[in-house]
C-alpha cells in the first residue's frame, strides 16, 4: 500500500512541478476572465479577446515546456513546446492541458535518449548541426505525432471525464467526491487529483460557462478551518490549543493547509469532519452553479474569493463557511472527547510522509548537482553535504554534492536541500531545481528518501562505483589544514539554555581571537533564521553572512554538555562554534562527519572527560 501511496506521490510531485511554476499564467487568465467577459466584474470586449489565445495557446506550451525541461533539460523544453503545437492543433475545440502533461515529459526523454545515443558518437566541427537539427526534426515528428494520435486521444479522454463528471451532477453524487479527496490530502496525494483530473477538467468547463465546480473541490480552505476552530476551543492538551490558533491563520489566509493535517493524524477519526464539511459544500455549490474563473493556489480564502465571478460570490463565500460549520460541528466533540494528544508526534508522522514525496526524484539525475543550501553556507549545510557525498558516493559516482549560502545556489542544481524556512529562498536562487525540504542535515527522513529515490532509479545500478585498482588512485589534492587545540574545547559544561550556549560558543571563539565580539551576536541571529541543531545531538552556531567581516581568522570550538541544552525539543551535548574564512573550516567539519559513521564514537564524545582522546578524534 504505501508503495501504491509512493509511487502516486511521486507522480502528483511531477505533475505539480509542471503546473507550479506556471501557476501565474492561470491567474492572469482567470483575472481576464473574471473581470473582462460579458458577465464579468467590468465587461470590456477586447481585453476578454486575451484570454482565449491565452488558455489555448499559451498555457498548454508553458506546460510543455516545463515537463520537457523537468525530464530532458534546455533541450527537452523547446521539443516539449514544439510537439504540443501538434496536439493543439489536432483537437482545436479542446484546451490541451492534458496533452501538454504527456508531450512535455515525452519529447523530454526522447531527445535525452537522443542525447545519450549521440555521446561520443558526433563528429568534430557538426555539434551545433546536428543538435539544432536534432530538436527541430523530432520536435516536427511529435508535432505530426500529437495531431494525428495524442490530441485525439486526449480529448476522448477529457470527454470520458467530462461525462462521468455529468453523470455525477445529473445524480447529485459530486458530494461523494469529497470521501477521497479529504483522505487524499492528509496522505499527500492530493497534487495527483487536483492537477492530474480537476484541473484540466475544470479548464474545459470554465472555457464553456465562464466558471468550474471542479477549482473548489479540493482548495475550500473551509474543512480543514473548522477542525482547527475545534481544536483551538476543545482540545484537551494545552500545547495543542495553544498552536491551533496560529495554524488557522496560516490555512485560512495563506493557503498551505498542510498546517492541519498533523491535527487530523493525531486523532484519525477527525478526518470524518472535513469529509462530511466538503461535502456539503460540494452540494452546496452543485445546488447553485457556483464556480471559480480558475485554479486558486495556494487555497487561501483570498485566492479563493479572487478567482470567484461577481455574480457567484455570495454563493463563494456561504459554501467556505458551510464546510467550516459542518467540520467544526463534527469535529467538537471527537476533539472533546479525545484523550491528550501528542501533536509533536503527529507532525513528525507528517514530516515523514511529505518528506517521502517531496524527496522522490522525478526524473533522471546522472551527471547531476545536489546542493545543500543553508542561510550561510559554511556550517550546516557543508556537514549534510558531506555526509550524504560519503553516503552515496559508492552507489551514485556521477553525482556531485555541494553545500551553499541558499541565496547563492548555483542555477544548474537539479536538487536543493535546505530547511523548510528557507525554501522559497532557495526556490528564487534555481527555480528549475527540485526543492527537497528539512528540518534537520543530519538524520532527517527525507534525506533516507532522497537517497533510495537516487539509488534506486532505473539506471543507477549502471553507475556505481568501479573497482579500484592501486594504478586508478590518483594522488591525493592538498587540502586546507586546520587544527583543532586544546584551548578550543570545553568538556563537561553546566546546562544552560539555548541562547545562552550559542553565547557561550561565541565568547569562547572571541577569547581565541577566531572573531570579533559583533560575531556573537549574529550567531544568535543566524538561529533565529534558521535552527543551528542540526541533529544526532549536535548543534553548529555561526554567524550570518553580514557578519563575515568580524571573522578575523578560520576557527572550530566544542563546548560539551553532557546533560544537553534543549532546541526545540532536541537535546544538542556537543555545540561546534564555528568562524570560517573561505573553506579552511571544511576540514574539521569532514572530522565531524566521519565521527557521526561511529555512533560509538559519538555517544563516547558526549559524555568523556578525555581531551585527549577528543583531540585525537577530531584531528
Amino acid at each position: 500500500m504505501s508503495s501504491v501511496r509512493d509511487g502516486l506521490s511521486r507522480f502528483g510531485k511531477f505533475l505539480s512541478g509542471m503546473v507550479m511554476p506556471n501557476i501565474g499564467a492561470f491567474i492572469a487568465w482567470g483575472f481576464l476572465t473574471a473581470l473582462f467577459i460579458s458577465t464579468g466584474w467590468i465587461p470590456n470586449e477586447g481585453f476578454a479577446s486575451v484570454a482565449s489565445p491565452m488558455l489555448t495557446y499559451l498555457i498548454p506550451v508553458l506546460i510543455a515546456a516545463q515537463g520537457g525541461y523537468l525530464v530532458g533539460g534546455d533541450r527537452g523544453r523547446i521539443v516539449g513546446a514544439i510537439a504540443v503545437i501538434g496536439c493543439i492543433a489536432g483537437a482545436p475545440d479542446t484546451t490541451m492541458l492534458m496533452g501538454a502533461m504527456v508531450m512535455g515529459p515525452a519529447a523530454g526523454w526522447l531527445i535525452k535518449k537522443f542525447d545519450e545515443l549521440m555521446d561520443g558518437r558526433t563528429p568534430a566541427g557538426f555539434e551545433m548541426l546536428i543538435d539544432n537539427f536534432s530538436v527541430g526534426i523530432l520536435g516536427m515528428l511529435l508535432a505530426m505525432l500529437g495531431y494525428l494520435i495524442i490530441g485525439p486521444v486526449m480529448n476522448a479522454i477529457l470527454a470520458v471525464l467530462m461525462a462521468g463528471v455529468d453523470v455525477l451532477v445529473q445524480y447529485s453524487l459530486m458530494p461523494l467526491l469529497a470521501i477521497f479527496i479529504e483522505p487524499a490530502k492528509v496522505l499527500f496525494l492530493n497534487n495527483a487529483i487536483n492537477h492530474g483530473i480537476f484541473t484540466p477538467i475544470g479548464i474545459t468547463q470554465a472555457q464553456e460557462t465562464g466558471r468550474s465546480i471542479m477549482y473548489l473541490l479540493e482548495a475550500n480552505p473551509g474543512p480543514g478551518l473548522g477542525v482547527l476552530l475545534a481544536y483551538c476551543f476543545f482540545c484537551k492538551d494545552a500545547k495543542t490549543r495553544q498552536s491551533a490558533p496560529g495554524a488557522v491563520i496560516i490555512h485560512f489566509l495563506g493557503g498551505i493547509h498542510e498546517i492541519y493535517f498533523p491535527y487530523v493524524l493525531m486523532n484519525p477519526k477527525v478526518i470524518i469532519a472535513p469529509i462530511v464539511g466538503n461535502m456539503a459544500a460540494i452540494a452546496w455549490f452543485s445546488f447553485t452553479g457556483a464556480g471559480l474563473t480558475s485554479a486558486a493556489s495556494p487555497g487561501s480564502i483570498i485566492a479563493v474569493l479572487s478567482m470567484a465571478p461577481a455574480d457567484c460570490m455570495v454563493q463563494v463565500i456561504i459554501g467556505v463557511v458551510l464546510a467550516c460549520a459542518v467540520s467544526f460541528i463534527i469535529a467538537t466533540p471527537i476533539v472533546r472527547s479525545a484523550q491528550a494528544a501528542d501533536l509533536d508526534s503527529a507532525s513528525e508522522k507528517m514530516r515523514q510522509m511529505k518528506g517521502s514525496a517531496e524527496a522522490a526524484v522525478v526524473s533522471d539525475t546522472k551527471g547531476g548537482l545536489i546542493v545543500f543550501a543553508c542561510d550561510a553556507g559554511m556550517g550546516s549545510s557543508a556537514m549534510g553535504a558531506t555526509r550524504f557525498r560519503n553516503r552515496i558516493k559508492a552507489e551514485r559516482p556521477d553525482l556531485t554534492v555541494k553545500h551553499s549560502s541558499v541565496d547563492t545556489v548555483p542555477a544548474e542544481a537539479a536538487i536543493v536541500v535546505c530547511q523548510r524556512v528557507l525554501s522559497e529562498r532557495a526556490r528564487r536562487s534555481a527555480p528549475n531545481a527540485q526543492i527537497v525540504t528539512i528540518d534537520n542535515f543530519l538524520d532527517d527522513p527525507a534525506l533516507d528518501s532522497l537517497y533510495d529515490s537516487l539509488t534506486r532509479l532505473s539506471r543507477a545500478s549502471e553507475l556505481k562505483e568501479p573497482a579500484v585498482t592501486a594504478a586508478s588512485v590518483a594522488p591525493a589534492e592538498d587540502k586546507p589544514s586546520l587544527s583543532i587545540s586544546r584551548d578550543d574545547i570545553q568538556l563537561g559544561c553546566g546546562s544552560v539554555d539555548r541562547e545562552k550556549s550559542i553565547r557561550d560558543s561565541g565568547a569562547l571563539l572571541v577569547s581565541r581571537g577566531y572573531v570579533e565580539a559583533p560575531y556573537v551576536d549574529a550567531m544568535v541571529e543566524r538561529d533565529r533564521l534558521t535552527s543551528v541543531y542540526i541533529g544526532m545531538g549536535i548543534a553548529i552556531p555561526h554567524g550570518t553572512n553580514d557578519a563575515k567581516e568580524s571573522v578575523m581568522r578560520t576557527g572550530v570550538v566544542l563546548q560539551q554538555y553532557p546533560a544537553g541544552v534543549d532546541y526545540d525539543g532536541e537535546s544538542a551535548q556537543l555545540v561546534f562554534g564555528i568562524a570560517g574564512k573561505g573553506e579552511e573550516h571544511l576540514e574539521v567539519l569532514a572530522n565531524i562527519c566521519r565521527i557521526l559513521e561511529d555512533e560509538e564514537v559519538l555517544q563516547k564524545m558526549k559524555t568523556t572527560d578525555d581531551i585527549d582522546w577528543v583531540l585525537s578524534v577530531l584531528s
